[in-house]
């Protein structure tokens, strides 16, 4: 996807893989200070590894507590960001077909990539989100990390609680953030409790139809999978690196035929 953008716009980088081992992180972000680069793309696990060593971690990627993209500045300074908020943000409106703001939100799963979901609906002023995870307790820590980010309610049960599937009665939006349907088997949603009007969003794209979406669409429900969030916050962490914006429909024409061929598999 930052190759195809970065052919597009004119522009002489390339997007290289490091495949680090835990101990070689450290040096790798301070060789980004260099100018040969632009930044850095960061995943998991070594996103809150990351943001410590930053010169600087900005306010929304400090309160997700993740660092997924580092931007270079021309002083050779490190700022880290979030993508993955505003990325999930983008993606979902898109598939909703209206803001987050008022929605009623279920979300399931409390690990890192729940992290920027319940962020990004709070922060675009969701009416409600309810988080449910096997673990309570994890869920619970969510809910108090970000109780006071926008003017919504946050609340935390387990996903088996008559709590959860009350949610799940009255919301405008369903999202999977947990791997169910990509390393594990099985939902994590009940479609037959969503109201007509729902919108069911899974971040799984690979397979690019889990069991979830599969049966929320032979309910009529609207449905994406997290392709369009992974081409969305890519878009946002190739501007802020080259100031170069509009790069989603590069990427999503560059990302098509992997996502294709992974369709033709599953």
């Amino acid at each position: 996807m930052h190759d195809a953008a970065f052919a597009a716009a004119g522009i002489d980088a390339h997007y290289e893989l490091l495949e680090l081992e835990p101990d070689a992180v450290e040096g790798t972000v301070n060789e980004a200070r260099g100018p040969d680069w632009l930044g850095l793309g960061v995943t998991a696990p070594y996103k809150r590894l990351v943001a410590g060593l930053c010169d600087e971690v900005e306010p929304d990627a400090a309160t997700i507590g993740a660092v997924n993209n580092v931007v270079r500045t021309e002083a050779g300074r490190l700022v880290g960001i979030n993508t993955d908020a505003p990325g999930f943000r983008a993606g979902v409106e898109l598939a909703m077909g209206r803001p987050l703001a008022d929605a009623v939100v279920v979300v399931a799963g409390a690990g890192g990539a729940a992290h920027a979901v319940v962020f990004a609906c709070l922060s675009a002023g969701a009416h409600d989100v309810t988080i449910g995870n096997r673990t309570v307790a994890s869920a619970a820590a969510l809910a108090e990390r970000f109780a006071d980010v926008g003017s919504g309610s946050v609340s935390a049960v387990a996903l088996d609680d008559a709590a959860f599937a009350a949610a799940l009665r009255s919301a405008d939006l369903a999202v999977n953030a947990t791997t169910v349907g990509m390393i594990d088997a099985g939902v994590t949603i009940d479609v037959g409790a969503l109201p007509a009007g729902a919108t069911v969003f899974d971040l799984v794209y690979v397979p690019p139809e889990t069991p979830l979406l599969r049966a929320a669409r032979a309910r009529g429900l609207r449905t994406a999978n997290g392709s369009e969030m992974l081409i969305q916050q890519a878009a946002i962490a190739f501007e802020r690196w080259t100031g170069v914006g509009g790069m989603a429909g590069v990427m999503r024409a560059a990302v098509a035929p992997l996502l294709a061929d992974a369709t033709a598999r599953a």
